[in-house]
């Protein structure tokens, strides 16, 4: 708070030189008044910790001071945000909102206006209220300015938290840590958690993160989200249906494939998702018909004919095992019905039955793996499975 001291001659030739230092001496009692008013009239600055109260007192005085200031010399251009809002720690706009702090200068504005009679010398209370109607313009604006400056640093700051999450699980090095600074970044552990992976726009990424972030808001999903190197790639929780997410969010993406990975339990299982999402933006070149989005999991084939060890494997353990584990005939059924081109008279009359009992030998076929061999796309898929699974086969004969 400034002191009331000598008189200089500048001050001497104000104008208003007698309004001036009953500010002075006023400041101290208009700050009292201002936050016995906080305390009366907002709720949340009663609820406050002491420390934070304490340091909303100091700005009250000092934008008092300021005014008083800025009226002494209202020609000299004036840093009215360093001058009022420097004196207290950045942490504060943290703990206090914006509309807070509108509601704390708006409190403190009103009991200076309050007072403009009593501070004022005589035939000076307009011009006083006029300069505080114009300081208080001033005000908001270094308000906004120092909100502004705050959300960009955090926003500078969350995105490279971001990327660091995103790039921890898409490389599989995602630990403890990353899990805390995805929980800062306001991620609350969903139960299923996918991977989606495309190519990322030309341009700004951020304004494509940020394009994400109001998809996901749009279709109430979680999102950790970033662009790395030419993709995009965006790690989404709260649906159990990958590619209802992924057609929620696809709009940011560049044009060509969207590959949705398998559902996860969590953020650390997601690296299994990312994977898999990888390996089918890798193989998407090989099904250019594919549909957009895809799921990884439909792209098993062209994954394992890509060297995929993991589409490999799936291909064996999902499809070929459980057909061996289920007998010989619906092996036999299945193998002969693709080498016939999918005829059900041609594969009865090599297996030298009934059609209907190729027909219901293929409806278990479908009840056991998942995949119809009716249906072409499916026809390819079981293919693949049965090359894999008889050199698997081989291999452990040799």
């Amino acid at each position: 708070m400034r002191q009331a001291g000598p008189v200089s001659d500048a001050d001497q030739n104000h104008p208003h030189a007698a309004t001036v230092r009953r500010l002075e001496q006023s400041s101290g009692k208009l700050a009292a008044a201002a936050i016995t008013r906080m305390d009366q009239q907002l709720p949340w600055y009663r609820a406050m910790p002491p420390e934070n109260r304490s340091w909303i007192g100091l700005v009250a005085q000092a934008g008092i001071a300021a005014f008083t200031e800025w009226f002494r010399h209202p020609e000299t251009p004036q840093a009215i945000s360093t001058d009022v809002f420097g004196t207290a720690p950045r942490e504060l706009t943290r703990a206090i909102t914006l509309r807070q702090t509108v509601e704390m200068v708006r409190t403190t504005i009103e009991v200076v206006e309050t007072a403009v009679d009593e501070i004022a010398a005589p035939g000076q209370e307009e011009a006083l209220r006029g300069a505080l109607l114009v300081y208080a313009r001033e005000i908001a604006f270094a308000t906004a300015q120092v909100y502004a400056q705050a959300a960009e640093a955090r926003g500078a700051w969350d995105a490279r938290l971001e990327s660091l999450v995103v790039n921890a699980v898409v490389s599989g090095e995602a630990d403890e840590g990353d899990l805390s600074r995805a929980a800062a970044l306001g991620w609350s552990s969903p139960d299923h958690v996918t991977v989606l992976l495309g190519s990322a726009p030309n341009g700004d990424s951020e304004l494509t993160v940020e394009a994400i972030r109001r998809a996901a808001r749009y279709a109430k999903l979680q999102v950790l989200t970033g662009v790395l190197g030419k993709r995009l790639v965006v790690i989404t929780g709260g649906s159990d249906d990958p590619l209802a997410a992924a057609k929620s969010l696809i709009g940011p993406f560049a044009s060509g494939p969207v590959v949705a990975g398998p559902v996860v339990g969590d953020l650390r299982a997601a690296t299994r998702s990312a994977q898999a999402a990888a390996a089918g933006l890798r193989a998407c070149a090989a099904w250019p018909d594919a549909p957009r989005p895809v799921l990884a999991d439909d792209l098993l084939p062209e994954r394992a004919m890509a060297g995929d060890p993991v589409a490999r494997t799936l291909l064996v353990e999902e499809i070929y095992r459980p057909l061996q584990q289920s007998g010989a005939a619906l092996l036999e059924t299945l193998s002969v019905y693709l080498e016939q081109a999918s005829s059900l008279e041609g594969a009865a009359r090599m297996l030298f039955v009934h059609p209907n009992t190729v027909r219901y030998r293929l409806r278990r076929v479908t009840d056991v793996t998942g995949w119809p061999p009716s249906d072409v796309r499916s026809a390819f898929t079981l293919r693949i499975a049965l090359m894999l699974g008889r050199l698997a086969d081989g291999e452990q004969r040799v």
